[in-house]
């Protein structure tokens, strides 16, 4: 046995909750030992099972002395260090002044005075009026560190969030009110970012929708290429961006860069708040098939793949609204605009029915899953690699650190970046599908194969990659736009 007091104090607490003495504790024991130490959560099932989770590291429905030990040491360590900080004069207890200034200022908790006085009789045992140490400590250890704070947690548990059923089920109805707030959030961030950058938008559908070799990035380097052997001036060698900068702006005017980015508001609000809302719903998904009490925790396959299947879901909700804007913007610019949304739908459902909408569904909906599962997976990988970088480097916890936004735009860029790189080959044979027929793309298609077929055929493989760079000078302001309004968005609503 050892003499090591640390140890004894661990090996004490073991026990105590190990009411079977078989060396093991399974979540039965655990609730049992809840309800004898009359901890004030012990009619919550859900509390007990997000706790028994998070100690159980190796999955098997039981907990050693080992886990034990390394939950409550871990834990241990990080009330000690909340404990510090929120104790200000260093004089072992903390009054309500403390405890609310701390609520307020560092997890932007407003609480009622009914409210903060209900959590502080909670956390004040012996109704002294004062919180010390073991009080705060005793508590707190048996509460999760949900979404990076236990304080949070344990406040939520005990006050606004909570509804008591029949049964002692909780249920965290402010849950459901921060769904929505990241749906907003996604929904604003798109439309704000769409709106900036539509004119790269235009230029890239106008490109695509050609099929001449000149408009190719690759082909025009072959061309100054072949320029510069017979020395010409290189003041008459233009970029096929440019070109088609210039043609739009001879056919309408500033106005002509600005084609359907009504039409795409429209699109991409619900399509952004479908994607960043279902991206949360996925990982919390993930979470419990890994037995994680945190979205923090979440392994990076897990984050990658809730990424992809976000992307997916908010590709299909808005398929058809997609293949009406590709319509529309390559549509001739100087025919009549006023009731272009309506006319074009309605001669695209005279043409094909509702299935013309869905033109291209299966290349778009599966071709949007690498995309989105590189930009969400990699931007939150990142964000979570800055954050522990910062918080070791300034000594202080991981929800404490907030990046600042000079972070998060090159984050959001570089994601955005190698996502849109990877898939631009599927984009394109997409958009051509969904424009086949039109003014600017009057060629037809049987298919993803046939598509493909032909734009091998007239253009090489470098037609594949044909409005890459505006789809780049697009994505790189568009993604860090995005996650920008998003972050900050999140902040707001108080959604970390």
């Amino acid at each position: 046995m050892t003499d090591d007091p640390t140890e004894k104090k661990f090996r004490a607490w073991f026990e105590k909750t190990d009411l079977t003495k078989k060396g093991k504790i399974d979540r039965d024991t655990l609730a049992r030992a809840f309800r004898e130490k009359e901890h004030p959560l012990f009619k919550s099932n859900d509390h007990i099972d997000q706790l028994f989770q998070k100690i159980d590291h190796k999955h098997d429905d039981l907990i050693d002395y080992n886990e034990f030990k390394s939950y409550f040491q871990k834990a241990e360590g990080e009330i000690k260090h909340a404990f510090d900080n929120i104790d200000k004069n260093h004089d072992g207890y903390l009054t309500k002044t403390d405890l609310r200034s701390y609520l307020e200022d560092n997890l932007n908790i407003k609480a009622t005075d009914e409210d903060f006085e209900d959590f502080y009789k909670n956390v004040d045992q012996d109704h002294d009026g004062l919180i010390r140490y073991d009080e705060w400590r005793n508590l707190l250890l048996l509460v999760p560190r949900n979404q990076g704070s236990r304080l949070k947690t344990a406040f939520r548990y005990f006050n606004e969030d909570v509804d008591l059923s029949s049964d002692g089920d909780m249920t965290i109805i402010n849950d459901y009110l921060k769904g929505v707030g990241y749906f907003i959030s996604g929904g604003v961030a798109g439309v704000v970012s769409r709106t900036c950058t539509a004119p790269f938008d235009r230029i890239k559908v106008f490109l695509i929708a050609r099929t001449d070799l000149s408009s190719t990035l690759l082909t025009k380097k072959r061309e100054i290429s072949k320029r510069n052997a017979n020395h010409p001036p290189l003041n008459k060698i233009k970029s096929p961006l440019i070109k088609a900068a210039q043609s739009l702006y001879k056919q309408g005017g500033l106005k002509s860069f600005y084609v359907g980015n009504g039409l795409n508001c429209l699109k991409v609000f619900p399509e952004a708040a479908m994607k960043f809302g279902s991206f949360e719903i996925g990982k919390n998904i993930f979470m419990k098939i890994e037995g994680k009490s945190s979205t923090n925790d979440l392994s990076r396959f897990s984050t990658y793949l809730a990424g992809g299947f976000a992307g997916m879901f908010s590709q299909f909700t808005v398929y058809p609204v997609d293949t009406l804007k590709y319509r529309i913007q390559c549509a001739p610019l100087r025919e009549n605009r006023q009731g272009i949304i309506w006319r074009t739908a309605k001669e695209m459902y005279k043409e094909g029915g509702l299935r013309l909408f869905y033109r291209g569904i299966f290349v778009g909906v599966t071709g949007i899953f690498p995309y989105a599962a590189i930009d969400l997976g990699t931007f939150t990988t990142l964000k979570q690699i800055m954050i522990r970088r910062k918080a070791n480097r300034e000594g202080k916890r991981e929800d404490d650190v907030k990046l600042s936004n000079f972070v998060v735009l090159p984050l959001g860029a570089f994601s955005g970046t190698v996502g849109a790189c990877v898939v631009y080959p599927i984009n394109l044979l997409r958009t051509r599908l969904q424009a086949q027929g039109t003014f600017a793309h009057p060629y037809r298609y049987t298919g993803i194969k046939d598509v493909f077929k032909q734009t091998i055929q007239r253009e090489g493989y470098p037609g594949l990659y044909k409005g890459l760079s505006p789809n780049l000078a697009k994505v790189i302001p568009a993604v860090s736009i995005t996650y920008l309004v998003v972050e900050n968005m999140k902040r707001a609503l108080n959604l970390e």
